[in-house]
């Protein structure tokens, strides 16, 4: 009688108790109600225009842009083949930084995975070994590097260049989630100076360059503590070079100083890393403390709550322009296959003109690649098309390119037309001026983006070329 006594006693204190830490917890966890009004997510997309969208620009670029590719070897000049799944595939944000400065704490701030089975796991030690890639599924669960880049209808199959050592430490977790519908994250190993490249097992610069390259908005994370710049961050800021207009400088745990020191923190930060980020206007710095516990007591709350929002307001704007962002990429992709092409049809033209019968083909060749702008092969493709100079690509890399590639086992652009096919420049030409732009002012004006009348049945006319000699 007395067990059962103490019992109904102990029941009721013990509920009292569970009840009164979830008060105090909710009391000290920071409201995330501004988060999904930020990014919008109860707002309801038209998946079918944006479907069709993805279908027609599919279809011009493996009908007007991939065949040049294809003929001309543009993948073996820039290492950046484009498959159905990076087309298809939505924005990504990358996080990039020193190790324990909240990279891991700010994706699960933003999805919500405080004491979830799915939170990244932190630490005030290095936690984060691994690649890990947060991405939409049905259901949640952990999918192995190896899996991933096997897939083929994901963006990742091409990392499996990079070695079966990597493909242990590349992870993705799926999750049912409304912003991960709209956005792919990915969390990176943290930057330790003391700690050489070759002592991860696999190439880290060349993967960070990988992600680099297909990120549509960079998050480089610092902490006060952490503002030192060694090797691995110079090199880092190295690869960023060219990519600045993606890049946001994010200043973490700043509710952790009072606000006289937070503004010498901000100015070291800047003076640390004004001689790697060579261009006339910053990046953008958001100021801030991105983890679920609410601000520390005399801080600049007001201000933090701001940036905050700004933060969020700027993932938004590339989660809007997801689609144009996609439809610019492939038209700039477009627009260097075509440069690539007019450049081997140049050596090309150039060998056969110096070609004699008495010529030795290698030596001959040699002179050209050698010098190219004594043959004036740079300067002719400046002269006779809208190229600009800015856009040309570094001689140098077709010295290597054509040291694997036969310059005679290219035809020229006037010999690559077909009948039924139509000629390769034209194609390429009328998607980068007139189809790709026409997709994005359908989608800007609202209109229906469903392929053409020419683009779904062929209109059937005989191909011009315009390089062949009369």
């Amino acid at each position: 009688m007395k067990v059962l006594v103490s019992l109904c006693v102990f029941v009721p204190l013990l509920a009292l108790a569970t009840a009164e830490e979830e008060a105090v917890l909710e009391s000290i966890l920071r409201d995330r109600s501004h988060i999904e009004e930020t990014l919008r997510l109860a707002a309801d997309e038209k998946a079918g225009d944006y479907a069709a969208a993805l279908q027609r620009l599919r279809k011009i670029y493996h009908n007007s842009i991939r065949p040049m590719e294809q003929a001309y070897k543009y993948n073996e000049l820039r290492q950046h083949e484009i498959s159905d799944g990076e087309i298809t595939s939505k924005p990504m944000v990358l996080f990039l930084g020193p190790w324990s400065v909240g990279k891991s704490s700010m994706i699960n701030y933003l999805l919500g995975l405080l004491d979830t089975p799915y939170q990244l796991y932190t630490g005030a030690e290095p936690t984060t070994s691994e690649f890990t890639v947060i991405m939409h599924g049905e259901k949640i669960r952990t999918v192995e590097g190896i899996v991933m880049a096997a897939d083929s209808s994901r963006s990742f199959s091409p990392l499996e260049k990079f070695g079966q050592n990597f493909l242990e430490k590349l992870v993705g977790i799926e999750m049912p989630h409304k912003l991960l519908e709209r956005v792919t994250f990915v969390d990176t190993p943290g930057i330790i100076e003391n700690r050489k490249q070759q002592e991860r097992g696999y190439p880290f610069n060349d993967v960070c360059q990988w992600f680099i390259d297909r990120a549509d908005l960079i998050f480089v994370v610092f902490d006060p503590t952490k503002l030192d710049v060694g090797l691995e961050l110079e090199m880092l800021f190295r690869q960023l070079k060219g990519r600045e207009s993606q890049i946001r400088i994010i200043l973490n745990k700043a509710d952790s100083l009072v606000t006289q020191d937070l503004m010498r923190v901000y100015g070291a930060l800047f003076w640390s890393l004004a001689p790697l980020i060579n261009v006339t206007e910053p990046p953008r710095v958001y100021v801030s403390s991105f983890w679920p516990y609410d601000y520390a007591p005399d801080t600049s709350r007001e201000l933090f709550k701001r940036e905050e929002i700004s933060l969020l307001e700027d993932l938004n704007q590339v989660i809007e322009n997801r689609l144009e962002n996609k439809i610019a990429f492939i038209r700039q992709h477009g627009i260097r296959v075509r440069i690539h092409a007019l450049l081997v049809d140049r050596y090309v033209q150039t060998f056969k003109e110096k070609m004699s019968f008495f010529s030795d083909p290698e030596l001959v060749f040699k002179e050209i690649v050698d010098d190219p702008d004594k043959f004036y092969i740079f300067k002719s493709i400046l002269a006779k098309t809208n190229v600009s100079k800015f856009d040309l690509p570094n001689r140098d890399a077709y010295r290597d390119f054509f040291g694997i590639n036969p310059v005679n086992s290219f035809k020229q652009l006037s010999a690559q037309c077909s009948y039924i096919g139509g000629c390769l420049l034209e194609k390429i030409e009328r998607a980068i001026t007139h189809e790709l732009p026409s997709l994005l002012g359908s989608i800007n004006s609202g209109k229906n983006p469903t392929l053409s009348s020419c683009e779904a049945t062929g209109c059937g006319e005989k191909p011009k070329n315009r390089y062949r000699r009369n």
